[in-house]
């Protein structure tokens, strides 16, 4: 499907990268142009983003001449104004339910091992590199662990996060299992996480999403 649509993102973001499983699942083209969150200081503190996005952060989409920030946002709304397969279920119970799994992982995970906060521990706080990585191993395990019990718990979950089509709530689940595997985060704990993960990178649409398979990455 055709579209006009353009990402400002960076390979290794996981919030790009559930941005990139949604445009997937949706069959929409679209441009991706990288910005660089560590090379020269950062291009997102550079003037001409902080233009487009003041938080100087990303994911930032552009359509036409609407710009829309926020990974959730922006998925709702490749969700509301394209055609394709659902990324939410039609019940109202069940779209809070899902949308609750992704607010879980994009306010109470993310945010703790986001690039910024790492940062900050390490060039304003002092935090040896080790300490750092306890930090985000142990947010982490602690956040997939509600979330486990959450889907261990619910007799809606399929071969993905909610019944057997994935949608939302796997685009936020799978690049925050990446971030745990790069950080070495021991996943034994995680039966039904792992599951799923599995499962949704089986699919082309999660396949072209992975880090290491965009054109910003590094090469080998």
């Amino acid at each position: 499907m055709k579209s006009g649509l353009t990402l400002f993102g960076y390979w290794r973001s996981s919030a790009v990268y559930r941005v990139r499983i949604a445009l997937n699942l949706k069959g929409l083209e679209y441009r991706n142009l990288p910005v660089h969150l560590i090379e020269n200081g950062g291009e997102q503190h550079k003037p001409e983003f902080r233009a487009l996005n003041p938080q100087e952060l990303i994911p930032v989409l552009q359509d036409g001449q609407r710009v829309i920030r926020q990974s959730l946002a922006i998925i709702e709304y490749l969700e509301e104004s394209f055609a394709g397969p659902r990324l939410l279920p039609v019940d109202p119970r069940d779209r809070a339910h899902v949308r609750a799994i992704a607010l879980a992982i994009a306010c109470d995970i993310h945010p703790l091992n986001n690039l910024r906060v790492l940062q900050y521990l390490d060039r304003d706080l002092g935090v040896e590199p080790a300490g750092r990585d306890r930090w985000v191993q142990h947010w982490l395990s602690k956040g997939l662990s509600a979330i486990e019990a959450l889907l261990s718990d619910d007799d809606v979950v399929g071969a993905y996060c909610h019944g057997d089509m994935p949608g939302l709530a796997d685009a936020f689940l799978i690049p925050q299992i990446y971030n745990a595997q790069r950080f070495s985060v021991d996943m034994t704990p995680f039966p039904q996480l792992q599951k799923i993960y599995a499962n949704c990178l089986v699919l082309p649409a999660f396949e072209r999403a992975k880090p290491e398979n965009q054109p910003d990455a590094p090469k080998p």
